[in-house]
């Protein structure tokens, strides 16, 4: 039987996401009403400038007062699409205390304090959902937390960044230079006006922690995450993976121990072969690849940012919190039952590709490979050309742990035959 009173819906922030959750609400409410089993109705849209023109928003709902909105203690559902820790922290909290369930878009804040806010819902009864956190509008948290709860989930390793796939792909299939394809990044939209976020890998190391604790029943938090970016990444770098048979993407990598006992979260730029799905990955959409044990290999792929694709998943979010509050019920909280350790990046173990710049003399490459071998590092192939005295080499290992890559790199730095360790680049995905 159909409820005539309405779910009321405060929707603190009407940016990009936030006025097309608006529209959404209005163009497509007999849909939602017809599925949730309720009419929903926009309550209230805090703003910090109101006064800008939000077509479609009668300007009696907007306020700049959040605090006091999501007080109201009417409320049954807080969208919040501000970002930021604070005051998105706070007002989470205080809509929690004041009776209303939680749909976040926040990946920062709930890399660095979910599982606070877990527990503030889980004390007040309430939801808190984040699917548009990660990935926009790719349906990943609900299949991990869901779908796949019955299943041990081993890898879980994507694209998460659209801005920095953009770039990539851009110096792969055109041979651009770094800032070349920024520039047109931004002249597109993909880019911010500060692009640091994004390139440096701050964006998909706090996706990366969310995926990682959902995955692996763990809490993870931002700083367990291991993050380098990806301005050092070079037209010279993409020759070489080419010449591997592969390409370079920004990677989110989560992953369990062989041994189970504890695992890692990282992001950085990663060479994979072209044959592996995530190669295919072209401009800013995302793609999220996950093994696990029952289920085999998945891929989720699709439009990782905008507004109507990170609108798209925070309307499915609304659905779901709203049918639960006609229920009288919660979905999925927080689960951290395994509590595994994180371990550090030295512990991770993977394949790199080294290039060296080295004297064109006789004698370089056994001193070169004498280092690999004395830190236990496996070669498994080289390739050197030069000439006038200059010469460049390039070392592909088996899988060794990053600390031991470490030890070597000092090492060759020592030797008067290297000029300088011009890239290192870990490759992945096979």
């Amino acid at each position: 039987m159909m409820r005539t009173r309405p779910l009321k819906v405060a929707l603190l922030g009407c940016g990009v996401v936030g006025s097309e959750v608006a529209r959404i609400m209005t163009t497509h409410a007999d849909d939602l009403t017809a599925r949730i089993g309720a009419p929903v109705e926009l309550a209230g849209v805090a703003v910090r400038r109101p006064d800008r023109v939000r077509e479609g928003i009668a300007p009696e709902l907007v306020t700049t007062d959040a605090t006091a909105l999501v007080k109201r203690g009417d409320i049954d559902v807080v969208v919040e699409v501000i970002g930021g820790i604070e005051p998105a922290r706070s007002l989470i909290t205080t809509a929690f205390e004041h009776g209303a369930s939680v749909v976040s878009a926040n990946k920062a804040l709930l890399a660095q304090d979910g599982a606070a806010l877990h527990a503030v819902a889980e004390q007040h009864g309430k939801d808190l959902y984040y699917e548009a956190a990660v990935a926009g509008a790719i349906p990943l948290i609900r299949p991990l937390r869901e779908s796949l709860a019955g299943d041990k989930i081993n890898r879980v390793m994507g694209i998460v960044n659209g801005t920095t796939n953009f770039i990539l792909d851009k110096m792969d299939s055109t041979g651009a230079g770094y800032q070349e394809a920024l520039d047109e990044a931004t002249a597109l939209g993909y880019a911010e006006a500060d692009p640091t976020a994004d390139v440096e890998g701050f964006d998909a190391a706090a996706k990366a922690a969310i995926l990682a604790g959902i995955a692996f029943h763990t809490r993870v938090r931002l700083d367990d995450v291991y993050r380098e970016g990806m301005t050092e990444v070079t037209a010279a770098d993409f020759a070489s993976a080419k010449e591997m048979g592969c390409t370079i993407k920004l990677l989110a990598i989560c992953e369990r121990a062989e041994d189970g006992a504890s695992v890692t979260a990282r992001v950085h730029p990663a060479m994979i072969p072209l044959s592996h799905p995530l190669a295919s990955v072209r401009g800013a959409y995302n793609a999220v690849f996950v093994e696990s044990d029952a289920a085999g290999q998945l891929m989720f792929y699709g439009p990782g940012a905008g507004g109507s694709p990170t609108a798209s998943a925070v309307l499915g979010d609304l659905v779901a919190v709203c049918r639960n509050r006609l229920s009288a019920t919660t979905g999925p909280g927080e689960s951290a039952y395994a509590a595994l350790p994180v371990s550090p990046m030295g512990d991770v173990v993977t394949r790199y590709h080294i290039s060296l710049d080295v004297a064109d003399k006789p004698g370089v490459l056994a001193q070169v490979a004498t280092v690999f071998a004395e830190h236990g590092v496996s070669i498994d192939t080289v390739r050197q050309s030069g000439k006038d005295g200059e010469a460049s080499l390039v070392v592909v290992t088996h899988r060794a742990s990053d600390a031991a890559l470490t030890g070597t790199v000092e090492a060759l730095r020592k030797l008067d035959t290297v000029r300088g360790v011009a890239s290192i680049m870990r490759v992945e995905g096979e």
